[in-house]
């Protein structure tokens, strides 16, 4: 009687956590997830990182293949896309929280300016701009 009551409350304290939401392609994982506007200071300088990011979707950018733009704060914008191209999102995900999971990366300028390399300039502020490569993403409720 005792196992049926612990099985019994491990079960029914799994779906008290569990997390609810719409999932397209894999479901991400929830353990340790960063913030989307502290995800550049967090890669430091790597240029590629595998993680998962919370964040609000701006806009649906192309809803086959899943593109869409993801608020990053201080008016940065991440670009993210879905790994595989059968993955549909629908446009009304602007404005939701989600949770996706992926490999984030940073999109240098082609031209760094090797021809001066005695000089110091200054590059473009959108010379970093951050993309991430979506494998799976949940929309939190």
């Amino acid at each position: 009687m005792k196992t049926l009551l612990l099985a019994f409350v491990i079960f029914s304290s799994s779906f008290a956590f569990a997390q609810k939401g719409k999932i397209y392609g894999s479901r991400p994982s929830t353990g340790e997830v960063i913030e989307a506007q502290n995800l550049d200071a967090f890669m430091g300088t790597k240029p590629r990182i595998s993680t998962s990011i919370r964040g609000v979707v701006i806009k649906v950018t192309k809803t086959k293949g899943g593109w869409f733009e993801i608020n990053a704060g201080h008016g940065k914008v991440i670009a993210a896309h879905f790994s595989k191209y059968d993955v549909t999102i629908p446009t009304n995900l602007a404005g939701h929280t989600i949770i996706a999971e992926g490999i984030a990366a940073r999109q240098f300028a082609a031209d760094d300016s090797q021809h001066l390399a005695g000089q110091k300039t200054q590059h473009a502020a959108n010379s970093k701009e951050l993309t991430f490569e979506v494998t799976g993403l949940m929309v939190e409720k």
